[in-house]
């Protein structure tokens, strides 16, 4: 009597094949059931098999990566990435644009399964030839969070961006103005425009809100300044008006008593009409405009003779410094920076008005101790501008 050979156990997972060349095959099914064949065939069936048990393993954990899923263009993905964002104006705009001229020529193409890191540290190299270090950095950080978010979505299983320190920027040490620069640079720059420098210095207001401050945001009775919005204007020349960038940037600031005087020529002599009134408007009464405002800019930093690299915004130093100078806890000086952090955050400290006010007045005697562009009385105008008329064309109050 012959003995019947034994069937081998049906198997539970996937399914192996023997192909024509004699190599075995591996199928496993993916998250819809289909089965999907191996990314390579094996000499021996054991081999086969032994795939089959680490796929399934991995989907039990939750750890399997469909390897088609991430078959998705670089390009499409990176773009679809910055429309979900929802960042400020200036932000979408430095994503496109580092995408176009950083990302795109390299990765645009690729699948976002095919980026290795072997692929980004030689786009980082010609990069850091061919833009330098801080370009390439942002443009980093940038590739860095889409191929984060892959890995969220489940495309692919690890970040290929893992270069230590590669995102970190290390900037030149701006310049710092003088409290003599910054008075020499608001008399050369013009009536019409010396609050803003006056602002921008000792109140450490950024260029953005200025532009959007309006006479409703000035309170002369306590002597400070509400930052509410701000107007950025993009590279097209379109100006974005809009919440400030983050919370701490909506700050009452606290003015130091020596600007007092400018700002209330400055009110009455060129800001619009009415509390929602812009404060800085071209000659014409137009809103400011970055390009017409840095010819004038550029002109006045000349005449002092400040170095070219030395921007408006620069200016945020001087006052950041004497701030810092007079003794001033850290919570107290990012609140009138507006400014925000992790770190920061961590720091248990308040910040009241009173202090705020100590705080300005404390500016003030500062100015007033190395500049001798200031008088000593008690709320006297500066004495680079002895006499300021108001302009034929607008004697007038509102």
């Amino acid at each position: 009597m012959t003995r019947s050979r034994r069937k081998a156990p049906r198997r539970s997972f996937g399914a192996i094949r023997k192909l024509p060349s004699g190599r075995y095959q591996a199928r496993f099914p993916g998250a819809d059931g289909i089965l999907r064949a191996a990314p390579q065939t094996y000499e021996t069936k054991r081999e086969a098999e032994l795939f089959l048990a680490q796929i399934q393993a991995d989907q039990a954990r939750g750890d399997w990566i469909d390897p088609t899923a991430g078959e998705v263009l670089f390009a499409e993905y990176a773009t679809r990435w910055i429309d979900e964002r929802g960042v400020a104006a200036t932000t979408d705009e430095l994503y496109r644009r580092l995408l176009r001229l950083h990302l795109e020529s390299t990765f645009g193409d690729q699948y976002v399964n095919a980026i290795s890191p072997a692929k980004v540290r030689t786009w980082r190299a010609e990069r850091r030839k061919a833009t330098g270090a801080t370009t390439t950095a942002k443009s980093y950080r940038l590739l860095k969070a889409i191929m984060q978010t892959a890995v969220e979505d489940d495309l692919i299983r690890r970040n290929p961006c893992s270069i230590r320190g590669a995102g970190r920027e290390d900037a030149d040490e701006r310049p710092v103005a003088t409290v003599e620069q910054v008075f020499a640079l608001a008399e050369a720059i013009g009536i019409r425009w010396r609050l803003m420098v006056l602002l921008g210095a000792f109140a450490s207001m950024r260029p953005e809100e200025l532009a959007e401050l309006r006479q409703a945001d000035i309170d002369l009775d306590t002597g400070s300044v509400r930052v509410r919005r701000a107007a950025p204007e993009l590279n097209t020349g379109r100006r974005v008006i809009g919440d400030l960038k983050s919370r701490a940037g909506k700050r009452e600031i606290m003015l130091p008593g020596f600007v007092l005087l400018d700002v209330r020529r400055h009110l009455e002599w060129f800001a619009k009409d009415g509390p929602d009134g812009l404060v800085f408007v071209g000659e014409r009464g137009a809103a400011l405009r970055g390009t017409t405002f840095g010819r004038k800019w550029r002109k006045a930093r000349d005449a002092v003779g400040m170095p070219k690299e030395f921007r408006f915004y620069d200016l945020r130093h001087t006052g950041n410094t004497l701030a810092a100078d007079t003794g001033a806890k850290l919570k107290d000086l990012m609140v009138r920076a507006g400014q925000s952090s992790e770190r920061a955050q961590l720091i248990y400290q308040h910040s009241t008005k009173a202090h705020q006010r100590k705080l300005a007045d404390d500016i003030d005697a500062n100015v007033r101790s190395q500049s001798t562009s200031v008088d000593r009385g008690s709320g006297a105008a500066p004495r680079i501008v002895p006499s300021l008329a108001p302009p034929a064309r607008a004697a007038r109050r509102k």
